[in-house]
C-alpha cells in the first residue's frame, strides 16, 4: 500500500480525496451500476417476448424494454470508449 504526502505533511491513505484509488473508486462503481442496468434490462426484455409468445403480455412491454436496453448499452460503449481515449489508452 503506497502512502503519498499531502499539503500539510500528512500522509494520505487510499481512497481519500487527491488519491488514484478514489479516482478509480468512482469508474468502478460507475461501471458496476451499467452493467447492473444493462443485465435487469435484458432480463426484463427476455421476461417479455416469452411473455409476448405465450400472449401474457402486450408487445408494448417487449418494445419499451428492447429500446431501454439499446439506449443503455449505447451510453455503456460511449461512456467506455470516452474513458479509455481520456485515459490515453
Amino acid at each position: 500500500m503506497e502512502v503519498r504526502q499531502a499539503h500539510g505533511g500528512r500522509e494520505l491513505v487510499d481512497l481519500e480525496p487527491g488519491t488514484h484509488q478514489r479516482g478509480q473508486l468512482r469508474a468502478r462503481v460507475a461501471d458496476i451500476a451499467s452493467t447492473a442496468l444493462c443485465v435487469v434490462l435484458a432480463l426484463w426484455v427476455v421476461w417479455g417476448i416469452v411473455g409476448v409468445a405465450r400472449g401474457a403480455i402486450g408487445w408494448a412491454y417487449s418494445v419499451v424494454a428492447c429500446a431501454l436496453l439499446a439506449i443503455a448499452l449505447t451510453a455503456r460503449t460511449l461512456g467506455i470508449r470516452r474513458r479509455n481515449l481520456r485515459s490515453g489508452r
